[in-house]
């Protein structure tokens, strides 16, 4: 990856159900010369499912790339899709230069893989939607964002009031101008990876400054919490993850019966911390 070799430092409510229910992977960070990034994911199974259809990146690694899937289609074929597409995604771009072009073919790649393990299991369709963030400079200043259907891409700034920035648009049929199917809405998703239904993934660059999130979530998350609700609760002062926990759960308190994944990078600048810290010392003096 062009950012350069880093180093890691009794029956319930269905808002309670989702709560308790949140797997939490613990919180990692990531630190280069110039700044530090920690991460943290938490994901629910919806009360209308047996297993969890969405799949996120473990945080087991180095390199910063962070991948949230959610399966379409219901059942296994829903689960292994997400779960197919998270680790196809980490295997070719984790040490690959990451731009548009790479970052396309390797979507395009995992749409054709997907589509055909699918297939050798099943004439049923299975597919997922993705959002993915990946570093793209040494200063983990740089971000090139990317995503297919409706999983979504916020950032959170540092201001206490101002809500969440969307820097994705859903590729629903409403947004393409399209007709759903049969019971469809047209907020349903009408591109995924796994059904050959797209040419182009989407991708986007963008800045993250000293002390502002990236935060990655399925639809289970984002029908259900507005903008200002999910800058209020990441900008908390407990625990990243405890935030990301703390979300699914306004999630599931205001409706949310699906799946629901939040994946957050937060950046924070090393070098103006350390200048800080010195200037107190030699103020002290």
């Amino acid at each position: 990856m062009s950012a350069g070799p880093l180093q890691t430092a009794e029956p319930l409510r269905s808002s309670d159900m989702q709560a308790r229910r949140a797997s939490l992977v613990c919180e990692i960070a990531i630190v280069a010369p110039s700044a530090r990034l920690d991460a943290a994911v938490a994901s629910s199974p919806g009360t209308r499912h047996r297993v969890n259809e969405d799949c996120h990146s473990a945080l087991d690694s180095d390199v910063p790339l962070f991948v949230v899937a959610d399966g379409v289609g219901g059942g296994a074929m829903a689960s292994r899709a997400s779960r197919q597409l998270v680790a196809q995604l980490h295997a070719g771009l984790a040490h690959a230069h990451i731009d548009d072009e790479t970052v396309r073919r390797t979507l395009l790649d995992a749409d054709h893989e997907i589509r055909a393990s699918i297939a050798s299991r099943t004439p049923a369709a299975g597919a997922a939607t993705v959002a993915l963030c990946a570093a793209t400079d040494a200063s983990l200043a740089r971000w090139l964002i990317a995503w297919v259907g409706d999983c979504r891409v916020y950032r959170v700034r540092g201001a206490d009031d101002e809500p969440a920035e969307l820097l994705t648009v859903d590729d629903s049929y409403r947004q393409l101008g399209e007709r759903p199917p049969s019971g469809g809405s047209p907020d349903d998703p009408a591109r995924m990876i796994g059904n050959g239904a797209i040419d182009s993934p989407n991708v986007r660059h963008v800045e993250l400054l000293g002390g502002e999130m990236l935060v990655l979530c399925s639809d289970g998350v984002h029908r259900h919490a507005e903008p200002a609700v999910i800058g209020r609760v990441l900008r908390g002062a407990t625990p990243l993850a405890r935030r990301c926990k703390e979300l699914i759960a306004f999630a599931g308190a205001h409706g949310s019966h699906d799946d629901a994944t939040v994946l957050v990078v937060r950046r924070t600048e090393r070098g103006r911390a350390q200048a800080q810290s010195s200037n107190s010392e030699i103020a002290k003096r």
